[in-house]
This record gives C-alpha cells, structure tokens and sequence, in this order.
C-alpha cells in the first residue's frame, strides 16, 4: 500500500465520510418497507436489514484483519467483497419472487429516487484535493455520480407528472448513470494495474476503512437499481 494515503486523507473526511454513508441503506431499507407492505413480504425488510448489518461488519473486520492492503490486481477489496456481492445480487436475490413482487410493485419514480445517495460521489472529489486518488479518475467518478443523482429528482418529478418526455429522458438517464458506474468499477481496476507496474498513484485509498465501503457496496448495488429501472421501463407508459 502507497504510504502517502493515511498522511493525505484528514480525519475529518473520514468522520464526515461515516456519518454520510448510512444513508444510501436507509433509503434502501426505506424503500423495501414501503414496498413490501404492498406485497405483504414483511420478512423481506428484515432481511435486508439483517444482511445490510451482517455486511457491513464483514467489510469493518476483513479490513481491520487486513485483507485488503495488499495492492493486488485485481484488488483484494473487490475478491473478497464486490464480487461476492454482486453474485448475490444478480445470481440469487434477481431471480427470488419477493425481489420481483417488490419492483413489479414500486413506482417507476421511487426506485430513480433511490440514486440520490449518489450524492456521495462528491468523496471522489473531496479525496482528490488530498491527492489521495488520481484527479482525472475522481472528477469523472465523482461528478459522474453527483450528476446522476441530482439529476435523478428531476427525472422522478417528470415520471410523477406523467411527462411525454419521462419515458425517454428515464431511459437515457439510465443509460448514463450505468455507464458512469461502470467507467468507475473499470477506471478504478486499471488504474490499479497501472500502479502496480509503473509504481504510480492508484485508487488504493478506496481499499482503506472507511472508504472501502465504497466498492464493497456501492457498484453492484447501483447496477442492480439500473437493472430494475431497465425492467420498469418495459411497463412504463407515458
């Protein structure tokens, strides 16, 4: 691990950084209770809730034990976490029937609206300032995901109103905010590889506590979000 990250990330940013990032598993959990009342799948919020408390303290232990420091391509972080995490996702809560109630059930609005916690993004950029990540990396990444989710209440408003436009302008936000996650999740794995062979900076600040959250949690979790926008569209009618 480069020693100039624990110089470069203010404790400050740290704290600030744990007290932001509960509230994308608030709106989620929100979300889910709101919709599983729908459905009468009640045992569905404690699940998630369970899961949610359960992973987080897999990602606190495996990085106090430290099983992501080691530069690695690719990282350690995403072997132990990110991947396992997006094949639960997509290979398994995907094809459950309550995953599929509850999208069928939820307003096209109220899942676009989850993406406001995108709003994290902005650590991107916060840890950039302290040279904690590559600039060009962190401004794409971060504005990226600043623009997708404030640009998410927008699109929210124009499905509520029944926009003529809100089918299309959902579907080319969508597509925007998939791509953005994505050139995140690649970015951050080449970069990753480039810093291993040339020594230069790479995004190893992300696989430190508190900022492993980040791609322990967040890539496959908005992917899945998409994903279900993808699928609501289908239903949706303008």
């Amino acid at each position: 691990m480069n020693p100039f990250i624990q110089y470069f990330v203010p404790q400050w940013l740290s704290i600030t950084f744990l007290l932001v990032i509960p509230l994308p598993f608030i709106l989620i959990v929100l979300f889910v209770r709101k919709e599983a009342k729908k459905g009468q799948n009640k045992l569905a919020l404690h699940v998630v809730i369970s899961f949610f408390a359960l992973y987080l303290c897999y990602i606190i232990i495996a990085s106090a034990n430290g099983w992501f420091k080691a530069v690695s391509f690719p990282p350690k972080v995403l072997l132990f976490t990110t991947f396992p995490y997006i094949f639960l996702l997509f290979g398994v809560i995907l094809r459950t029937k309550t995953y599929k109630n509850i999208v069928n059930n939820a307003p096209l609005q109220s899942i676009v609206n989850l993406h406001v916690f995108r709003i994290i993004g902005v650590f991107f950029i916060l840890l950039a300032a302290y040279n904690a990540l590559p600039k060009s990396f962190a401004y794409i990444a971060g504005f990226g995901d600043m623009l997708t989710a404030i640009s998410s209440v927008f699109v929210a408003k124009a499905i509520e109103n029944k926009k003529a436009y809100a089918k299309k302008l959902t579907f080319y936000w969508n597509i925007f905010g998939t791509v953005d996650i994505l050139f995140t999740a690649v970015a951050a794995n080449v970069l990753t590889k480039i810093s291993i062979d040339t020594g230069s900076m790479g995004v190893d600040t992300l696989a430190v506590f508190p900022f492993c959250i980040i791609p322990a949690f967040a890539p496959p979790t908005i992917l899945l979000l998409h994903w279900a926008i993808f699928k609501k569209l289908r239903q949706f009618s303008s």
